[in-house]
């Protein structure tokens, strides 16, 4: 019993998060498509409803929470965001250098 209880918790974590991400998806792409606010603000619309996704997607299909269990979860997902806002970073830096010496 308890295996399927297990199954049906996963199952509507999924289903949830699947739910969740399409909606954001499509509340995304509806202000950006029929320009429903000035470009300042559909900017941030946006990017709000992006970081929501990143929270769903967290929470609902990597199952990590703030739990005293999670944390070495988390403190991996953190590092690996970390090391990979650097290097884009670090890419754009570049970029931005190599256009302004080109102009």
């Amino acid at each position: 019993m308890t295996s399927f209880r297990a199954l049906r918790s996963d199952f509507l974590a999924y289903g949830t998060g699947y739910l969740l991400s399409l909606a954001l998806t499509l509340g995304a792409f509806s202000v950006a498509y029929y320009r429903l606010a000035a470009p300042e603000v559909s900017l941030a619309v946006i990017l709000v409803l992006g970081f929501v996704q990143i929270i769903v997607h967290m929470r609902c299909f990597l199952h990590l929470s703030w739990q005293r269990s999670a944390q070495s979860d988390l403190m991996l997902v953190l590092f690996s965001t970390l090391i990979i806002a650097l290097m884009v970073g670090g890419t754009l830096i570049i970029f931005f250098n190599l256009r302004m010496r080109m102009m």
